[in-house]
């Protein structure tokens, strides 16, 4: 794999998860163009930088021997992958700060450094977070690669920060140089809310959770037919985005014991508020994750999955994958992994490959509910 070559480091990165022969580099021409532009203007141990969406590590990691810096994600992954690049290139775990993006970095911060995240409400949240903290002629600078680069960006960066300016595209890569100006303080629009009918919920959902305006249609097929009768059974939510499987398991199941698992930070946030409005002290262990990898073999009796089928910006099943293989781990052996999945993406002959028995619980036009069992 290539270096993530730039004025401060040459870094050997790795992306997370791995995956055998790995067909993606852990760093673009984005990284690479931002990187280059603050080095034309010096730093010093002192200078304290804010990293915004950091996809695995290279631009703090890059940075970190030549100022102060933090870094905010909301991916589990993308943390998970700063420490292992960090390692990989002898710098200490503690030389970058990191803060979950379900909490507000602590400024005063003389640089900002944003790479555009796929939910544009993750950016305007970050960009609410960042009112108060920001030091006297501090410098915003946003980057992406042009095709995942949207018009709003740019608005929501001169909505909270101030007038922006884009750069000529280098290697198909943008940046938007924001200059902060006095604004009146504005409300974060987050968490929203929606209700659905059955079971009846009201749903709390933080800025980065997957369809925070409503309840998605894989979901919403999925919860007719999960699993009654658990009794003290152990069961888990696999990707478990703002709670909705686990909750609405939980109601029909009151003596069973929940886990809830996700790689967002204010998915769990969300499934936390979620499950206590809905419950109250009910015991519940929740935690951002990479899925079920710490998950003790041969410890649960039902794992729930509504699984992604994109990291970022790159589509395909390898996650999906990788969360059967984990269920399958984790689960006793008799135990089952309830999914939901599109009809095209055949989950029935991937699971079949892991599992000694996979039925069809039901199916729609669109989608299709499989019971695996180990």
């Amino acid at each position: 794999m290539p270096l993530l070559t730039s004025p401060f480091a040459e870094l050997d990165l790795i992306r997370q998860p791995e995956q055998p022969n790995e067909p993606l580099q852990a760093f673009d021409a984005a990284d690479e163009y931002l990187l280059a532009h603050l080095a034309e203007h010096g730093l010093s141990l002192t200078t304290r930088v804010l990293v915004l969406n950091d996809s695995f590590g290279g631009l703090a990691a890059s940075l970190a021997p030549h100022a102060t810096v933090t870094s905010s994600t909301d991916s589990y992954l993308a943390a998970q992958a700063l420490g292992i690049n960090l390692q990989r290139n002898g710098l200490a775990a503690d030389a970058v700060t990191l803060v979950p993006a379900s909490e507000t970095p602590q400024g005063p911060f003389d640089w900002v450094l944003i790479r555009i995240p796929k939910t544009l409400a993750l950016l305007e949240e970050q960009l609410i977070r960042l009112q108060g903290q920001l030091a006297p002629d501090a410098k915003v600078v946003a980057a992406a690669m042009v095709k995942h680069l949207p018009r709003s960006a740019g608005e929501l960066l001169e909505d909270y920060v101030g007038p922006v300016q884009a750069s000529l595209a280098v290697k198909k890569a943008r940046l938007l140089f924001a200059a902060p100006e006095p604004k009146e303080f504005q409300p974060s629009p987050f968490p929203t809310r929606y209700r659905i009918e059955q079971p009846a919920l009201e749903l709390i959902n933080h800025a980065n959770v997957f369809c925070r305006d409503g309840l998605d249609i894989g979901t919403r097929a999925m919860l007719p037919f999960l699993p009654r009768d658990l009794g003290k059974a152990r069961v888990a939510d696999l990707g478990c985005g703002n709670g909705v499987l686990a909750i609405a398991s939980a109601l029909d199941n009151p003596e069973a014991q929940y886990t809830l698992v996700d790689e967002s930070y204010m998915a769990v946030q969300s499934a936390a508020e979620n499950w206590q409005a809905t419950f109250g002290e009910r015991p519940v262990t929740l935690r951002a994750a990479d899925g079920l990898a710490t998950q003790a073999p041969d410890s649960l009796d039902v794992v729930l999955c509504n699984p992604p089928f994109h990291q970022q910006q790159v589509v395909g099943d390898f996650l999906a994958w990788r969360m059967f293989l984990q269920a399958r781990s984790a689960l006793v052996p008799g135990g089952a992994l309830y999914i939901v999945g599109n009809r095209h993406l055949g989950y029935h002959t991937k699971l079949a490959r892991l599992f000694r028995d996979v039925q069809q619980v039901a199916a729609t036009p669109k989608f299709v509910i499989l019971k695996a069992r180990k």
